[in-house]
C-alpha cells in the first residue's frame, strides 16, 4: 500500500520554502496614507498605532520612503479644512487632495504608481459618499456629475490610477467617458468593486475626520450578500475598470477567491483599518505575534487570489518580506 505522508514537505525550512505556494511580494502591496491640510507635523492616529496624518510637506518623503521599501503603489486621502454639503474641495484643483496628488506625482515619477481616493466622503460635511437630496438620500445621478469632475481634477494633478470607492452605480462608466473625453487614456480605474457596509471602518473614520451622520447600508453591499460582490465586480470590469477592487478583506476572503476566478482584470484587497488595528491591539497586549499575524494576514489575501493588497503596514510587510 502507498504510505501518503505529506509531513515530507514540511520536514525543514529548504523544504517548506520549495514548495511554497503563494510567494506576497513587496510589489504587489499599496501604502495608504492620510495628508491633513491644517498640519504642520505629523499627527498620529490613536486607533491605528503606528499610523499618522501627515502634512502636505511630508508627501515626497513619504514618495520616497514607498520607493526605498519597493512598495507597488501609494494610496492618498486627504482630509480637508472646509467641508461643504457637495464636498466642494474634491474638485477644486488646489484642494489638498489634488495638492497632494501633484507633489507625490512630481516627487514619483515613473518610480512608484500613485493612486488616489475618488470619493466624496471626506469633503462633504455630512460625511456621505455622494450628494443628498432633498430628502436626504445619497443621489446616485448628481454624484456621478461630481465624479467626474473629481476624476478629471485627479487626472489633471497626475494621479495614474483613479480609486473609485463611493460605490454609486454607473460610476466606472461615467469616469471613464469623462477621461477619454479630455484625452486621459492612460490613467486607470481601481473599482471598489465590491465594497461592503463593515464595521471594520471604525478606525479609519477617525483618520479621515469624518462627519458622517447615519450609515452608507443604502450603497454599500450587505455583508451577507457574495452574490451581489461578483456580480458588482462583473459590471465594473465591463464598464472599464482596470482593477476591481474587495473591501474588506480577510471577512470576504471567499469574495475575493470568487472575483479572482472570475475576474479577466488584477484584483485588490483592502486590508482596512479595522483589520490591522485588531492585530495593533492584540499584539500589543501580548497575545499574538504582530510580525508573524501581518504576515499570516497578507499571505492569507494572497492565497484568496488579490494580486494587489493596499495596507497601513506596507512598508513594515516590505521589510519583512525581504528578510525572509
Amino acid at each position: 500500500m502507498t504510505s501518503y505522508r505529506p509531513r515530507r514537505l514540511r520536514t525543514t525550512p529548504a523544504m517548506r520554502r520549495l514548495v511554497r505556494e503563494v510567494r506576497p511580494h513587496p510589489g504587489e502591496l499599496v501604502w495608504a496614507v492620510f495628508i491633513h491640510e491644517e498640519l504642520a507635523e505629523p499627527r498620529p492616529i490613536a486607533s491605528l498605532p503606528g499610523v499618522s496624518q501627515h502634512p502636505l510637506a511630508a508627501v515626497p518623503a513619504l514618495v520616497d520612503a514607498a520607493v526605498e521599501a519597493g512598495v507597488g503603489g501609494l494610496m492618498i486621502f486627504a482630509i480637508p479644512a472646509v467641508r461643504d454639503a457637495r464636498g466642494s474641495g474634491a474638485v477644486d484643483p488646489d484642494g489638498i487632495l489634488n495638492r497632494a496628488i501633484r507633489a507625490a506625482a512630481d516627487a514619483a515619477g515613473e518610480r512608484l504608481v500613485i493612486m488616489a481616493d475618488l470619493c466624496l466622503d471626506e469633503f462633504t460635511d455630512h460625511g456621505h459618499c455622494g450628494v443628498l437630496s432633498a430628502d436626504g438620500r445619497v443621489d446616485n445621478d448628481a454624484t456621478l456629475a461630481v465624479y467626474a469632475e473629481m476624476g478629471l481634477a485627479q487626472a489633471r494633478a497626475g494621479a495614474h490610477v483613479l480609486g473609485l470607492s463611493g460605490m454609486m452605480d454607473h460610476q466606472v462608466a461615467v469616469v471613464r467617458e469623462a477621461l477619454e473625453a479630455e484625452g486621459f487614456t492612460d490613467v486607470s480605474l481601481l473599482a471598489y468593486a465590491a465594497k461592503y457596509a463593515s464595521a471594520f471602518y471604525g478606525p479609519f473614520r477617525e483618520a479621515v475626520d469624518s462627519q458622517l451622520e447615519g450609515d452608507r447600508r443604502s450603497y454599500q453591499i450587505d455583508p451577507a450578500n457574495g452574490l451581489q460582490g461578483l456580480h458588482e465586480a462583473e459590471l465594473d470590469e465591463f464598464e472599464g475598470a482596470d482593477i476591481v477592487m474587495v473591501k474588506p478583506a480577510l471577512p470576504y476572503l471567499d469574495v475575493v477567491a470568487e472575483v479572482a476566478a472570475q475576474s479577466r482584470v488584477p484584483v485588490a484587497a483592502y486590508h482596512v483599518s479595522g483589520e490591522y488595528a485588531q492585530i495593533e491591539a492584540a499584539a500589543a497586549n501580548g497575545w499574538l505575534d504582530r510580525r508573524a499575524a501581518h504576515l499570516e494576514a497578507l499571505t492569507s489575501m494572497r492565497r484568496a487570489g488579490a494580486d494587489i493588497i493596499v495596507t497601513y503596514a506596507a512598508l513594515e510587510l516590505a521589510a519583512w518580506l525581504k528578510e525572509n
